[in-house]
């Protein structure tokens, strides 16, 4: 169970530091990250997210390194990465290094690369989705394309060249299983669920998947926290880790999603549930903080909380089992 981990007092009842200071100097050897997208502006979902990783690591004693995911060029809307961190700043969030900008330095996915490549482990693909579709067995569902290994050349290259393709990941059939330290055990098939999947873009960056890998290890990050919608992402991740020789390993911390009334995950169809929409409303960070704390159980009506009450108050024992949801009524309390 989640109380059982000794090391972190926040998922204890009533946790350690219920009865002790909140540390003010960071552990070197326990590294957590905020790692924002701006692709579009902080909304409240992913508030919760980083006020909940930021306590956690306050109460624990991690460092806490910032890095902006901005790899998906398309996506990337100018001035976001300025209002993002600005966004982080206003909600009480602090961190001790970075921001580290990932788009600054692609070296090291190079580096990266160039290691699966000598290892046979990755390929370059140009098959198209339908070739891909088409392939697939039928009855597979259909949430994500599985890549077929069939599908696979029958050589693979000793060199890593961007060669404006995608390349793939070789991946070997059985489960890999994990700990998350909220969700528990882990079993995950990722070649029967997606098969080979993509690590270099034909945009010539590197995947998401390969991307995290690369920066957490660098950064010597050991306590991951982020949604439990990137939960199958792990077991990618992990095999990445293996391909690369990282035999570090880290802790998982799964965290429940805000979802809007209809039940998707919160994002700008759910009317307007930017942090900068609240913000431009005159609404203080205590009203959002205060409803971060009404959805993670830390309180039991939405009341007004300081970053710094929530920090001494929360305990991962009472995070909701459901994803919370933004209800009118939220809505409206935050703009009473």
């Amino acid at each position: 169970m989640v109380g059982e981990n000794p090391v972190l007092g926040c998922c204890l009842a009533g946790g350690v530091y219920a009865q002790s200071p909140v540390p003010t100097e960071p552990t070197p050897d326990r590294v957590t990250r905020l790692a924002p997208s701006p692709t579009g502006a902080l909304h409240l979902g992913n508030a919760l997210a980083f006020v909940v990783n930021w306590a956690m690591a306050r109460k624990n004693n991690w460092r806490i390194h910032l890095r902006i995911e901005d790899l998906d060029a398309p996506r990337v809307k100018p001035g976001v990465i300025e209002q993002t961190i600005d966004t982080l700043r206003w909600l009480g969030i602090d961190w001790d290094s970075g921001p580290e900008i990932q788009s600054n330095d692609l070296q090291p996915y190079h580096e990266a690369m160039q290691g699966l490549a000598q290892a046979r482990r990755i390929y370059p693909c140009s098959r198209s989705r339908a070739e891909i579709r088409d392939a697939r067995a039928p009855n597979e569902g259909d949430t994500e394309i599985r890549f077929d290994p069939t599908l696979r050349p029958a050589t693979f290259p000793h060199i890593f060249e961007d060669l404006g393709t995608n390349w793939r990941l070789i991946v070997e059939p059985g489960e890999i299983v994990f700990r998350d330290e909220l969700l528990g055990e882990q079993p995950i098939d990722v070649d029967r669920n997606v098969g080979d999947f993509v690590v270099w873009t034909k945009g010539g960056v590197p995947s998401y998947q390969l991307a995290v890998v690369v920066d957490d290890d660098r950064a010597g990050v050991t306590d991951i926290v982020r949604g439990h919608d990137l939960v199958e992402s792990t077991a990618r991740q992990i095999l990445l880790m293996r391909a690369l020789g990282i035999g570090r390993t880290s802790a998982y911390w799964h965290l429940p999603l805000v979802r809007g009334a209809d039940g998707r995950r919160l994002a700008k169809r759910h009317d307007d549930p930017r942090i900068e929409h609240y913000r431009s409303l005159g609404v203080d960070r205590e009203r959002v903080i205060g409803l971060i704390a009404y959805w993670c159980g830390t309180q039991p009506d939405r009341e007004p909380m300081s970053p710094a009450e929530f920090l001494g108050r929360f305990s991962c024992d009472t995070l909701p089992k459901d994803d919370p949801v933004f209800t009118r009524e939220d809505d409206e309390w935050l703009t009473h």
